[in-house]
C-alpha cells in the first residue's frame, strides 16, 4: 500500500520536477529487528525517489553495514542522510511523514539545488560561524509548527558548512526526548548548550546559533 496518497504524487512530480537541480541520494539506515517505522522510513524514500530520477536511494542495515553508518554518523534507527554533491549532514531519525513529509521534500530540493531562500543578510553572517554547530530539533508528526522549525534548520546546514542538523520524532526517540527534557515541540538543541522551544524568525534562529559557538 502506498504511502503517498496518489493524488499528491502528481503534485510532488511537478514540484520535484521544476526545483531540483543535480542528484540527491536519500541513504536510509534500517534494522532487520526490533526497529520500530523502519519499514516505512525506507518506504517513504523509495515511493519519494520514484517521482524523479534526480532521487536514489540506498539502504543499509544499522548492524550489518556497521562502518557505514559511523561514516554518516548514524547512532539510531530509522535514520535517512539526505546527500548531494557533498554531505551537509542533514538526517532525519523516525518516520518522516505526517506534517514532516514536507520537510522531507523540501530538504531534498534544497540539497540538490544546494542553496536556500534564506536572505543574503543571514547567508553573509553564516559566513563568520567557523565553530562546528550540531542542531537537534525535535518534533512530532502531528505538529503543525514543527515543519517551520525543521526546514529551517535544514536550511542554515545547506547554507554553512559548520551546521549540521537532525530532525528527530520525539516520540520515536523517547529516552533522547526525556534526556533533553522535551516538554513542548519543536524544541531545538544546539550543541547540547543552547535550546528554545517553538518557531523563530530566520534572524533570532540565527541569533541562536551564533550564541552557541560563544557559550
Amino acid at each position: 500500500m502506498s504511502l503517498i496518497p496518489e493524488e499528491h504524487k502528481q503534485h510532488l512530480r511537478i514540484e520535484l520536477g521544476e526545483k531540483m537541480d543535480k542528484p540527491v541520494k536519500i541513504i536510509v539506515f534500517t534494522q532487520e529487528l526490533e526497529c520500530h517505522f523502519c519499514v516505512e522510513a525506507r518506504q517513504i524514500a523509495q515511493e519519494l525517489a520514484s517521482l524523479n530520477d534526480k532521487i536514489t536511494v540506498e539502504v543499509y542495515d544499522f548492524v550489518a553495514d556497521y562502518e557505514r553508518a559511523k561514516e554518516y554518523g548514524i547512532e539510531k534507527v530509522p535514520a535517512l542522510a539526505i546527500v548531494g554533491e557533498k554531505d551537509r549532514g542533514i538526517r532525519f531519525y523516525g518516520f518522516p511523514f505526517g506534517y514532516e513529509f514536507q520537510t522531507l521534500v523540501e530538504s531534498v530540493v534544497n540539497v540538490s539545488r544546494g542553496s536556500t531562500d534564506l536572505s543574503d543578510k543571514i547567508r553573509e553572517a553564516l559566513k563568520e560561524v567557523k565553530v562546528p554547530l550540531h542542531v537537534q530539533v525535535f518534533v512530532t508528526l502531528t505538529c503543525p509548527h514543527c515543519p517551520v522549525a525543521a526546514a529551517m534548520a535544514v536550511k542554515f546546514a545547506v547554507e554553512s558548512d559548520f551546521v549540521r542538523t537532525d530532525v528527530i520524532d520525539a516520540n520515536e526517540f523517547t529516552p533522547l526526548a526525556v534526556k533533553y527534557s522535551v516538554m513542548g515541540v519543536p524544541k531545538i538543541v544546539i550543541n547540547e548548550k543552547t535550546e528554545f522551544i517553538g518557531v523563530l524568525p530566520e534572524d533570532l534562529f540565527l541569533e541562536h546559533l551564533i550564541l552557541a559557538t560563544t557559550s
